[in-house]
């Protein structure tokens, strides 16, 4: 059965009229009388009275018109589902992420795809840079979004963000904006850090940033949570190097922090995806190109 030829049908059904429904579906009155005709046929229904005067819908065709324009809607809404999907307007998509990210721009990206794509669902889950990665590979998420990652294998990626690290510190300690000189007067302090199973990477430049001021961090304490780490440094119980937007927004009136901006290691927020994803999720791809990442 075509679904051209119940088309037609629905709308000779609106119109009760031969002539009039071929001039609105461009095809000859004699063609559109034998679609009718071989459609009643097909199955073995009269759909249609027709006199020389009037034509008029039988109660098994106005039961039959019921029922296909309902098919045909749905049909209508699949065919629209789907070309949204294949632009990728539509489904949904895992984004993992870490605190600072979340801290960052991250909420502004989220109302801007939901703007954009309000047919698209976001799934985020917050995982560990070493987690994200093994994640992504396995397509457990579709995208990564983490500071300093480690990339393995043939995963894409794209820089989103560039920016300076601080130190965190108790509000009462003795090192402040106006006498803080360099990373080496924190050399006898104790640090609370990421484990690098968590991110080798990322924590082994902030560890660097200690040993280009002469000195390895003496790290007490290890939390695979920022906000447990924050935590900890809130207490007095040591200290800790931060990404600088992940404490911009971190409303805390018992730390405070130290821009480093005169040293080499920047945190380097990245986007990982498998390649494939560009052709499902094109309309994301495009508005994450689009997004700036450094007014938010």
């Amino acid at each position: 059965m075509d679904i051209e030829v119940l088309r037609n049908f629905l709308k000779l059904s609106e119109t009760l009229n031969f002539t009039k429904t071929s001039d609105k579906v461009f095809i000859a009155q004699p063609a559109l009388s034998r679609q009718i005709k071989k459609l009643e046929d097909e199955l073995s229904i009269v759909l249609f009275k027709r006199n020389k005067r009037n034509v008029e819908l039988t109660p098994a065709g106005a039961y039959f018109r019921n029922e296909v324009q309902k098919i045909i809607n749905q049909l209508d809404y699949c065919i629209k589902q789907s070309a949204q999907i294949e632009k990728g307007e539509m489904g949904e998509i895992r984004i993992a992420y870490t605190h600072s990210v979340m801290q960052s721009f991250l909420p502004d990206l989220v109302k801007k795809l939901n703007h954009a794509l309000p047919g698209i669902k976001i799934i985020l889950i917050e995982m560990s840079n070493t987690r994200q990665v093994e994640a992504i590979r396995n397509r457990e998420i579709d995208i990564s979004l983490s500071t300093n990652p480690t990339i393995k294998g043939n995963l894409k990626s794209k820089v989103l963000k560039e920016e300076n690290f601080a130190v965190v510190l108790p509000k009462n300690h003795p090192i402040n904006h106006s006498n803080f000189v360099s990373v080496a007067q924190f050399e006898t302090e104790s640090f609370i850090l990421a484990p690098k199973a968590d991110g080798e990477l990322y924590v082994g430049i902030i560890e660097s940033i200690c040993i280009d001021a002469g000195y390895l961090p003496n790290v007490i304490h290890e939390s695979s949570h920022a906000s447990t780490v924050i935590r900890l440094v809130e207490a007095g119980i040591g200290i800790t190097i931060e990404p600088l937007s992940g404490l911009i927004r971190y409303h805390n009136n018992n730390i405070k922090y130290i821009e480093l901006k005169n040293i080499k290691q920047k945190a380097i927020i990245v986007m990982l995806w498998n390649a494939d994803l560009e052709s499902t999720h094109a309309g994301i791809f495009s508005l994450i190109n689009d997004f700036d990442f450094y007014n938010t």
